[in-house]
């Protein structure tokens, strides 16, 4: 053998009680697992590793990430490997950088810079949701990337490609063509379809348009997964919207970061957990990631109401710029409350800088615009406007706008699953970005008893892995792709936080991707040995 993890506390992946075993890697595979109590000679190998004290458990899948181009960019990448992390899936909320042409590329480039940064160091040498996972593959000289990634189809970016900015319904040639799109995403090894409802363009799509593209998403095995129309005012029905067009779609579901927030929904998980369990009930196919953190993260400009988006970032910046269109942008903001903001009027104290594009007004990060604003004696308003002209569009903010008791009772669900949602740009990015999977096992498991070690490791490995239909990955099983963890259950935690937000974990020394140390010993290693995770829908 290759490599054995001696006397490790194995945490399956199936919630499933924890054993203590030896577990043998040979050519990037689980070959053999030898628990405590079985007779005949243990495993023998060219390398032994202690995990005495050490539990062992399949590599977390981040069902939510924004790498997009960290990946590309970043051989480290510590910000996921060493919280345990070996697959990420990206392509989230509607916007990525496939399948584009020249100008849709530019444009979406410029729509999420505060996601991404807006890569100018990256070499867009795709165009094709194939051409973007080759290029996973054969990144760093052939090496690979730091860890496994999946893609979901964007389907802004898609309506971008075929439609453009405009608010209203598709064509039936330019429905034809987004079919043609996904269709070939799909079949170039996609896992599913993502779409961000209070993102612009994608939030001009109705029901019907959705209910299409999800067809042929559901033709090929894979799923939707919508970050939808609100989180706020009315997200009751926006999640039952989702739920009803799914089912007409015949699609398997996956909720993005599946949370109740703002005022309106404190206390209000049960209602949606209630719409969850009835539906699975009636046969619907419905999964859901979180994050164990009460504040969200976007953009500054996601905020705007989508009539301000149309046309483009450009337009956008036209808008501001002309003072009865800004006037109109606040009034919707602060008075009526946009869908850009879920409905609820914009609280300004809730809304805090985490990063900005343009070097000059770093000064903002770490305040909430209305402590900007009152330090400049200035209204709120005056001082967002200023961000958003100066800044390009490219300003991130923490919306502290989530409740804790909501966050507990998700994360509990049977069909729940992690996901960071981390953004890495920023000079003050959230801290799930670094932190989501120690959080889970550190705080809601040893210090808060909300999740047994076994169900959440289920939580984060086996039940995301079933989702993006992955055979040989998700379990501590022989014959199992060797992606794996090993963590200190007693002293694991994460490191980072809103004010050290790039901190990174504690308690997670060993993390193995094909049997390859990505970490050890806690310290990041050279290895590359991330590639692209194709769909099963794969031509």
């Amino acid at each position: 053998m290759d490599l054995v993890l001696r006397d490790a506390l194995v945490v399956d992946g199936t919630g499933e009680p924890a054993y203590r075993a030896d577990v043998a890697v040979d050519g990037g595979r689980i070959a053999e697992i030898h628990p405590e109590s079985a007779p005949g000679p243990r495993p023998t190998a060219t390398r032994t590793v202690d995990a005495d004290g050490l539990a062992l458990a399949p590599g977390f899948i981040d069902m939510h990430a924004h790498s997009d181009l960290a990946l590309l960019r970043d051989p480290d990448h510590s910000a996921k490997a060493a919280q345990g992390v070996t697959l990420e899936v990206l392509g989230q909320d509607g916007l990525s950088y496939a399948p584009v042409d020249d100008r849709t590329l530019a444009e979406v480039r410029r729509s999420i810079t505060g996601w991404n940064g807006d890569g100018s160091d990256i070499d867009f040498d795709w165009r094709t949701v194939g051409g973007y996972l080759d290029r996973l593959d054969r990144n760093f000289g052939g090496e690979g990337i730091a860890v496994n990634a999946a893609y979901l189809i964007p389907q802004g970016t898609v309506r971008m490609y075929a439609v453009g900015w405009d608010d209203r319904p598709a064509t039936e040639a330019e429905l034809t063509r987004m079919r043609e799109l996904v269709d070939q995403g799909m079949r170039e090894g996609a896992v599913g379809m993502s779409s961000g409802l209070t993102y612009t363009p994608g939030m001009y799509a109705d029901d019907a348009e959705l209910t299409q593209l999800c067809r042929v998403v559901a033709r090929h095995g894979g799923y939707y997964c919508p970050h939808h129309r609100s989180y706020g005012a009315g997200a009751l029905e926006a999640y039952e919207e989702m739920v009803r067009l799914t089912r007409n779609a015949d699609c398997a579901l996956h909720l993005a970061h599946a949370t109740m927030n703002f005022g309106v929904n404190k206390g209000r998980a049960p209602d949606l957990l209630a719409l969850l369990d009835g539906a699975l009930a009636a046969g619907a196919d419905i999964s859901l990631d979180t994050y164990p953190y009460t504040p969200g993260c976007t953009t500054l400009v996601a905020m705007l109401p989508s009539w301000a988006g149309e046309g483009g970032p450009e337009s956008i910046l036209t808008r501001l710029a002309d003072a009865a269109s800004a006037e109109k942008i606040r009034h919707h903001l602060e008075v009526l409350g946009s869908d850009g903001c879920h409905g609820v009027p914009i609280e300004w104290d809730t809304i805090e800088i985490s990063g900005v594009s343009a070097p000059h007004l770093s000064a903002y990060v770490g305040r909430t615009v209305a402590e900007s604003a009152a330090l400049r004696g200035e209204e709120p308003w005056v001082t967002a406007r200023r961000l958003l002209t100066e800044d390009r569009l490219g300003t991130t903010i923490l919306q502290h706008v989530g409740h804790e008791e909501n966050v507990q009772q998700i994360m509990r669900h049977r069909v729940h699953t992690g996901g960071s949602d981390g953004i890495l740009q920023g000079d003050k990015p959230h801290p799930r970005a670094y932190g989501t999977f120690p959080q889970y096992l550190g705080r809601y498991v040893r210090e808060l008893g909300i999740l047994s070690l076994e169900e959440c490791v289920a939580h984060l490995t086996s039940r995301p892995a079933a989702r993006l239909r992955l055979a040989d990955r998700g379990l501590v099983r022989e014959g199992y792709r060797a992606d794996l963890v090993l963590f200190d259950p007693g002293t694991v935690a994460a490191g980072s936080t809103f004010e050290e937000p790039r901190t990174l974990p504690v308690g997670i020394p060993h993390v193995l991707i094909d049997g390859r140390f990505v970490m050890e010993d806690g310290r990041r290693t050279s290895v590359l040995a991330g590639r692209a995770v194709r769909g099963a829908g794969a031509a």
